[in-house]
């Protein structure tokens, strides 16, 4: 079954590569705050907050899915030294030194207006932690991403990694 599930997956990524991307990241952050809420914060059905799983699910199929899908295309497109550990070095640095502030910077944002919140404020309290938090863990995961995994899975990849970023996210969001 996970066999021709992802044979599946692979014959929508050829022919609608970007909206199979976008209807990724949706679920799956919206799976990342499903996590959020019922496992660490243990709120139970009853108290679950389905317009902040919602937001997630909109930001993720909207925003960071194909925007993600376009910055990895574009570092394997433009980001290409002479060997290839440089270039899983160059692009990991990419990543994390451009890709990664200015994406925390529009989730933050991003969820403070749809909660009818103050971005600048969200952005002073919560971007620095946030963006030291994604040092700890996406570096390592970048590189076994740029390394490891053909264009077409790596925003997958991401994705599934993200479940428990995106869980952390959703949480300091919520805090």
């Amino acid at each position: 079954m996970v066999v021709s599930l992802f044979r599946w997956y692979n014959g929508r990524l050829a022919a609608r590569p970007l909206l199979t991307q976008a209807v990724t990241t949706s679920i799956l952050f919206a799976t990342g705050d499903i996590t959020a809420q019922q496992l660490v914060e243990r709120r139970g059905l009853e108290k679950h907050d389905l317009t902040r799983t919602g937001r997630m699910a909109l930001y993720g199929g909207f925003v960071f899915g194909p925007v993600a899908t376009t910055w990895f295309n574009f570092l394997a497109r433009r980001v290409n030294p002479s060997n290839k550990r440089l270039t899983t070095m160059a692009r990991v640095a990419c990543d994390q030194l451009a890709f990664a502030p200015v994406m925390i910077g529009v989730f933050l944002s991003s969820m403070a207006t749809m909660e009818g919140g103050s971005p600048k404020h969200k952005l002073e309290i919560t971007w620095w932690p946030a963006l030291k938090a994604n040092w700890m863990v996406w570096p390592f995961v970048q590189m076994v991403n740029f390394t490891f995994l053909p264009l077409q899975h790596r925003v997958l990849f991401a994705n599934v990694v993200s479940i428990g970023w995106n869980s952390y996210l959703s949480w300091v969001n919520n805090q």
